[in-house]
């Protein structure tokens, strides 16, 4: 139960990066289907709209008709905007969908059937199937935003005595199943989706062997580190273990394997807390994170003695440590994190160089050409 609770924490507080989503759908040539998708819950918002103008229990009068209008009006940008340009920002999507969600909504409080408006309240599920994309919180207001939708709806059903409740007034059985149906919809079916969703990006962002984020999770998470909002100093630490093909060609692959592991739990816990630690592939792990109190030098020569000390090992492992510092987002590369690895791994193998089981530092620097080395060890 505690992994559970550990688990739906961590979803909680993930915070979704919504351009590594769509990089990742544009990567797989599939944004073009998926815009087409979601432009088609436009096109039958449209279509209700049209169905309800015509009926005689849709909308009637001056605000009804205002109301229908409006929503086609939604109806079609929605669809337009989908089929015609370019994939929305983070924001624009949110207020996507915030007026998707006030429209049915309106609509569905606005029409002359009380059953109609119930039932249409079921086309709140469009926006939220468009929010796998964005974090559960969003996924929560839209699900809270529904069931109010829907419990104000079924009230005005089943205790309005005129023509306008469609023969449901008094029949709370009814209005308990619509509700029941708009809660298994919004309420389970969407957070199960999102959850899954979530789980199985997260899986795929996680090395299988350690359980430290993977490549692909670096190359995701380590460029928050330098955006506009970076909160100081940025450290990228690149470690290595020296001479590690010995330990599997002497005791055999799955005996490196279990001296990985025990490497990464040492290095996750010698690392802060809110640092990216992440195996980058084969025997070499980043770490990167928020310089704070001490220096970087003193921060790689915890990592690297946190794995020189390594118990349990079959043969001591030491590892050649690498570490450069930003003061500000570097300007010689337009993607700043493949340049701050690209100085990190400079330095490691400086660390190498002089026999492994070291560290090298490189200095802030902000200029163009990569930063100089020190000769701290």
């Amino acid at each position: 139960m505690a992994d559970t609770r550990f688990l739906l924490f961590a979803w909680w507080r993930d915070r979704v990066d919504y351009r590594a989503i769509v990089a990742a759908f544009e990567s797989h040539a599939a944004l073009g289907l998926t815009r087409f998708m979601i432009g088609i819950g436009g096109a039958v918002l449209l279509a209700m709209s049209l169905c309800m103008s015509a009926s005689p229990g849709g909308f009637h009068g001056p605000v009804g008709k205002t109301v229908a209008t409006i929503t086609a009006v939604v109806a079609v940008y929605w669809t337009l905007r989908w089929w015609l340009f370019s994939w929305p920002s983070e924001t624009e999507s949110l207020v996507l969908i915030a007026c998707a969600d006030l429209v049915i909504t309106v609509s569905a409080l606005t029409v002359h059937n009380h059953v109609y408006g119930a039932i249409a309240t079921a086309t709140l599920i469009i926006p939220g199937g468009y929010l796998l994309f964005l974090g559960p919180r969003a996924l929560i207001l839209h699900v809270c935003w529904s069931v109010a939708s829907v419990l104000a709806v079924t009230a005005m059903m089943v205790t309005d005595e005129s023509t306008r409740s469609g023969g449901a007034a008094g029949d709370y059985a009814f209005g308990a199943a619509l509700i029941l149906g708009m809660v298994a919809a919004t309420v389970v079916a969407l957070p199960v989706s999102h959850f899954g969703h979530w789980l199985l990006r997260r899986d795929s962002l996680s090395d299988p062997l350690t359980k430290l984020w993977n490549r692909r999770a670096l190359d995701t998470f380590l460029p928050r580190y330098f955006d506009a909002h970076h909160r100081g100093p940025v450290y990228v630490a690149t470690l290595d273990m020296d001479r590690f093909k010995h330990i599997n060609d002497e005791f055999g692959h799955a005996a490196g394997d279990e001296v990985l592991i025990r490497i990464a739990n040492r290095v996750r816990a010698a690392a802060d807390p809110d640092a990216l630690v992440a195996r980058a592939g084969g025997e070499e792990f980043v770490v990167a994170g928020y310089l704070r109190d001490d220096p970087a030098s003193v921060l790689a020569e915890r990592l690297r003695y946190a794995v020189e000390t390594t118990p349990d090992l079959p043969v001591p492992v030491t590892a050649s440590v690498g570490i450069t510092v930003f003061l500000i987002p570097p300007s010689a590369d337009p993607h700043p994190s493949h340049y701050a690895l690209r100085c990190s791994d400079i330095a490691m193998y400086e660390a190498k160089r002089r026999g492994g089981n070291t560290v090298a530092v490189t200095q802030p620097d902000t200029a163009p050409q990569l930063p100089r080395l020190t000769t701290d060890a």
